[in-house]
């Protein structure tokens, strides 16, 4: 089956289906990044009916870069670009390959007047400073002595014709780098407490989790928090260690990833970890007072052994009036709840009947003891995303291959310049004459530099 007998080659070496296909994967692009995607989406099936919901994940639309009209929109390119550059690359290397001839008639036809300079130094001397001038210019060039003068032929920048075929090389090496890490990439993700240590991670399509080979630790999370009390900035300071050794540290902040041994950690999240302090300092009737350092979620006793009470619950800021935590007090008579804050008596300066209104709001609900919040010493976990892709060498490599094409289509051009060296009348005649496919301007510019080379050489011969 021939080229030209084949419906099907014509159909996918047309430069229209590029564009086609070019287009949709933009329009896809598109989608994928106004559309949620993946577990974002959750939120985005509350906001709409159940039905266009159900249809749109049927359709893919939520998991674009993974879905089937990805893949084949990719292999479809791929396909175009490989039957594009096999068509046209004959063409191509047959003129890379093609020396042209130093005698060419036919390109002397049209020579401009002012491309010809008369000169009166024998044929000999102008075509040896003819050649000296061409060989600082051109890595190679041709001549050739006839009777009725003498004709040279250079050329330079033939690699030029390739710079297409490397830029549709590094398109089909992108999309293989794309795919690759589509389908052979992975995300989870880990939350980190303060001064703990893990070494797997959880994938986030299921309840698996991978081992690490090393482990990671957070040594300290810092968060910095606007007056309305919306997070402005956080960030962790994470040890990478591998046998016990310490390999390496960093700090993750947002839009800041770390990369260690192929795997790729973004900041994605923090919250309060279980496990925070409270100092409590618990006043009886009579002026005794004791200061308590308890944990949440554990029973303690009562100074006196009147009963036992327990934190149930820590707000660093809550209702907007500042740290406070949560009591349950039990003894053999009752069981009582309250809330303690720290900055009780600024609370009852601005509402000195708060604790009227709400009885659960007075530390000293429970008698003889006055709870008063010293401070809380809270424990942060990290939120952290994780990514491999292995396909991120190969579209590195496809970056460099486009900018070396690229630089070669855009800053490079084929040409060819004749030169023809013969008498008229008394006089040594020399003409120059070019070619190229593109850029007119940057061939005249090549051939005004050689004539005034020839003039001042000429001028210096004399």
């Amino acid at each position: 089956m021939t080229k030209n007998k084949s419906g099907i080659w014509s159909f996918f070496s047309s430069v229209q289906l590029a564009i086609v296909l070019l287009s949709l994967i933009a329009f896809f692009a598109l989608i994928g990044t106004l559309v949620p995607q993946r577990e974002a989406a959750v939120e985005l099936a509350g906001r709409m009916s159940p039905g266009l919901f159900s249809f749109l994940q049927k359709m893919q639309i939520f998991d674009l870069y993974h879905s089937i009209w990805f893949f084949l929109l990719m292999g479809l390119l791929a396909v175009n670009l490989l039957i594009c550059s096999l068509d046209r690359f004959s063409m191509a290397w047959r003129r890379f390959r093609l020396r042209p001839s130093p005698q060419n008639e036919n390109a002397f036809k049209d020579c401009p007047r002012e491309n010809t300079i008369h000169t009166s130094t024998d044929i000999q001397k102008a075509t040896d400073i003819v050649a000296d001038i061409l060989k600082k210019r051109y890595r190679r060039f041709d001549r050739k002595d006839e009777d009725k003068g003498v004709f040279l032929c250079a050329d330079k920048g033939r690699f030029s014709l390739f710079g297409v075929y490397i830029v549709h090389l590094s398109f089909l090496v992108l999309i293989t780098g794309a795919i690759i890490g589509s389908v052979f990439g992975m995300e989870a993700y880990v939350n980190i407490t303060e001064g703990e240590m893990v070494n797997a991670v959880n994938f986030r399509n299921d309840n698996q989790s991978l081992p690490l080979p090393f482990s990671i630790r957070c040594d300290k999370f810092a968060v910095e928090l606007y007056e309305s009390g919306a997070p402005k900035t956080f960030q962790s300071d994470l040890t990478f260690l591998k046998d016990n050794q310490v390999i390496r540290q960093g700090k993750l902040l947002v839009n800041h990833p770390i990369e260690h041994e192929g795997f790729r950690f973004y900041q994605s999240s923090y919250g309060v970890a279980p496990g925070g302090k409270a100092t409590l300092a618990l006043l009886r009737d009579g002026g005794r007072r004791d200061v308590i350092n308890v944990g949440a979620d554990y029973t303690f006793e009562l100074p006196g052994k009147e009963g036992t009470f327990r934190i149930l619950r820590m707000e660093e800021n809550l209702m907007k009036m500042g740290p406070a935590i949560k009591v349950v007090v039990r003894s053999k008579k009752e069981e009582v709840s309250f809330w303690v804050f720290q900055q009780i008596d600024k609370i009852l300066e601005t509402n000195s009947d708060i604790i009227q209104q709400v009885p659960i709001f007075n530390p000293g609900l429970f008698r003889p003891y006055t709870f008063t919040l010293v401070g809380l010493e809270e424990k942060y976990y990290t939120g952290l995303q994780v990514t491999r892709d292995p396909g991120t060498p190969v579209v590195a490599a496809a970056a460099v291959q486009l900018i070396c094409g690229l630089m070669l289509i855009l800053f490079s051009y084929a040409r060819q310049v004749w030169i023809r060296i013969d008498r008229d009348k008394d006089e040594v005649r020399i003409s120059i004459v070019g070619r190229s496919a593109k850029n007119k301007a940057g061939l005249e510019r090549e051939i005004q530099y050689l004539l005034r080379e020839l003039k001042d050489n000429l001028e210096n011969a004399k």
